[in-house]
């Protein structure tokens, strides 16, 4: 049996148009640093609210596991 380790850590992601959109951002662009990401889970949601009492911003916040070690 092959043992293995994990890193957890937490990301914020935002977008003006929807909190699956911040999600995505939020891997897409740690992914370009990170190898082996494999669970992405969502923590927290919120909406930015502008002057005009309309939501101007999505933020979704992510903690996110990826393998210590990877062989290449």
């Amino acid at each position: 049996m092959s043992e293995s380790v994990y890193k957890l850590i937490d990301l914020v992601g935002v977008s003006t148009e929807s909190w699956e959109k911040a999600a995505s951002a939020a891997i897409e662009t740690a992914a370009k640093s990170l190898r082996d990401m494999r669970i992405a889970e969502v923590v927290e949601q919120d909406m930015q609210i502008g002057d005009d009492g309309k939501v101007s911003g999505y933020r979704t916040k992510l903690r996110v596991s990826f393998k210590v070690g990877a062989d290449d």
